[in-house]
């Protein structure tokens, strides 16, 4: 086995773990979601911008509340997902609710041997690529995704944010992509409590690689923001400084916590 399908194997079984605890939790709320709450928050709802009949890929769904999210709102949707327990998970849900989402358990770098034809739309959001060592590779695959004109919306942590330690009480990992930061994980950002102990293999990305990798491979970057909070509880030593709008306790309003970014594939001639 390779050091990459080990790395694969290793946040496979992570995040089965993690669905296993999420989709009960407070966190994710199943059962408002399940009663027609949106799981979309306005920062990606306005990026994302009229969605009805739109064809989205949505990279890296977890168990599909995003997906169907915009299912609801009249999208044609392909999540995909490495955890086969998530995918089995998002099905249910699709299922459950009348919806006609597709979803296909792939790694990211796999996803363009198992689709049909292109999108308008890529979409992925909060916590997804820093499950992943080359950005080069995952910016392939959005453009080879993408019809030509084609856009991505992404929403994603502010690495600084990744350069803390888990108290945010010092600087502990690089901002840069040095090497893989490799740790033993217990409990989960959406229950601290729950039964889950297992190694975790995850990179950080400085800004300049995430724009610089679309670029390089036929994106142009229209949109670029960054922002003060994060919209979910998920980080240590936080304060609510307004609804779903969080910050760390002591650095209010000083440091970035998300950015997001569009990018439009450049039409061939």
């Amino acid at each position: 086995m390779t050091e990459q399908e080990q790395y694969k194997e290793i946040y496979k079984k992570l995040w089965n773990q993690k669905t296993d605890a999420h989709v009960t939790s407070d966190f994710y709320a199943n059962a408002d979601f399940l009663n027609g709450e949106t799981s979309l928050n306005p920062i990606e709802l306005d990026l994302l911008g009229e969605v009805k009949d739109k064809k989205i890929l949505h990279l890296q769904c977890h168990f599909g509340q995003d997906s169907l999210s915009l299912a609801r709102l009249g999208a044609a949707v392909t999540g995909v997902d490495l955890s086969d327990r998530a995918i089995a998970k998002a099905q249910e849900l699709n299922n459950h609710l009348g919806l006609d989402a597709t979803f296909i358990c792939s790694d990211v770098y796999e996803t363009p041997h198992s689709l049909d034809g292109q999108f308008d739309l890529v979409f992925s959001s909060y916590g997804t690529i820093g499950w992943l060592p080359d950005l080069n590779k995952w910016a392939q695959v959005i453009t080879r995704c993408l019809k030509p004109g084609g856009k991505l919306v992404f929403v994603e942590f502010h690495p600084i944010v990744w350069s803390f330690d888990y108290e945010f009480t010092k600087i502990a990992y690089s901002y840069f992509n040095k090497e893989a930061i490799i740790e033993e994980e217990t409990g989960t950002y959406a229950d601290r409590e729950a039964n889950i102990v297992a190694k975790s293999v995850s990179w950080n990305h400085p800004l300049s690689d995430v724009i610089q990798s679309l670029i390089n491979n036929g994106m142009t970057v229209e949109s670029f923001a960054e922002y003060d909070y994060s919209p979910y509880n998920c980080f240590l030593n936080t304060v609510e400084i307004a609804p779903k709008k969080f910050q760390i306790r002591g650095m209010e309003g000083k440091l970035p916590m998300l950015y997001s970014l569009t990018a439009k594939k450049i039409q061939s001639k």
